[in-house]
């Protein structure tokens, strides 16, 4: 049981570590997350769209010029997934290819004007909820958040977010 390891050792007393507590932080991720995408998922359905439109749209739009396959890479999903979900928006304006700078087979991705302005929408919707849990938790919470999320999310995906936060502050 998951329990008596957090019992002994020099992670005794730890009472986050016992498994309700574990039990209880899954709960409130499935419901933090269910809260935080009801709007954007009730704007996305209207068009026709769901969860995996907004994440490419939020993944194109903070790295513009991303190539397809490394957005393949950060979504976790085959070709044929990703060709479905991107080629509604690349057909309906939101999403635009270009070719490679030095290969001219790869697809680099980008917002169109359209795109930006959904993506903004998208964002704007879950904003004032993160926002307000944010000011509400205080600066060290919200440190100890984000320690956390890092901590539940692979190797990979921290190198990818410290290599894009690296060109963003670069861009800055």
């Amino acid at each position: 049981m998951h329990e008596k390891s957090a019992q002994s050792g020099p992670m005794a007393g730890l009472l986050f570590l016992r498994e309700d507590e574990v039990r209880l932080a899954q709960d409130m991720i499935f419901f933090a997350n269910r809260d935080l995408v009801e709007s954007a998922d009730a704007l996305l359905a209207d068009m026709g769209f769901g969860r995996a439109h907004h994440r490419t749209l939020h993944f194109i739009g903070r790295n513009p010029g991303l190539p397809v396959g490394e957005l393949l890479n950060i979504l976790g999903i085959a070709k044929q997934s990703l060709a479905r979900v991107l080629g509604p928006l690349i057909r309906q304006g939101y999403v635009q290819q270009t070719p490679g700078r030095t290969d001219r087979r790869q697809r680099l991705l980008s917002l169109t004007p359209a795109g930006v302005e959904l993506e903004r929408r998208l964002f704007d919707l879950q904003y004032e909820r993160l926002s307000m849990a944010f000011r509400e938790a205080g600066g060290p919470a919200v440190e100890g958040f984000r320690k956390v999320l890092r901590g539940m999310m692979k190797p990979s995906a921290r190198i990818w977010l410290d290599r894009a936060e690296a060109c963003r502050a670069a861009r800055k």
